[in-house]
């Protein structure tokens, strides 16, 4: 889906972006491409957090509908693109009670709760494993067997 963001300078600060479909949805960055980066992000946490919370995501507003909007005096409006946040969906999993207590302390000490650290480190952990394995041919041409 594409959203309008405004860009806002201001001589002594970031790079300011904000969604005229989204009040409240704000970010900042120091470069123009930070700030452009960062208004994707912040978008898309905006609409999953909009979803888990139940409430309507807007359509995007068409670029003739802002011409008129106030907000964007001394702005630049430029589009944003996010994909489609994927379902929530619930699983279940079979742990022993002592690593569930000891999940719930590292998710707590993250700023997370269990599912979230639990997807961040199955993908963290998937990530990792990817990158320490070796390219059989790799391996082949440095003379080196497994």
């Amino acid at each position: 889906m594409e959203y309008i963001a405004y860009l806002h300078k201001d001589r002594d600060s970031d790079y300011g972006v904000s969604f005229p479909d989204f009040p409240g949805c704000i970010t900042a960055g120091r470069t123009l491409d930070e700030a452009s980066h960062m208004a994707a992000e912040a978008l898309a946490l905006h609409i999953q957090g909009m979803i888990e919370d139940g409430d309507e995501v807007p359509e995007p507003s068409k670029v003739d509908d802002i011409a008129a909007d106030a907000a964007k005096h001394h702005a630049i409006a430029f589009m944003v693109i996010v994909d489609a946040p994927d379902t929530t969906v619930r699983v279940n999993i079979t742990a022993r009670e002592s690593q569930i207590a000891r999940i719930d302390a590292l998710a707590e000490a993250a700023g997370l709760t269990r599912s979230g650290y639990m997807v961040r480190a199955a993908i963290s952990a998937a990530v990792d494993e990817k990158k320490r394995i070796v390219p059989p041919r790799a391996v082949r041409r440095a003379g080196k067997t497994r």
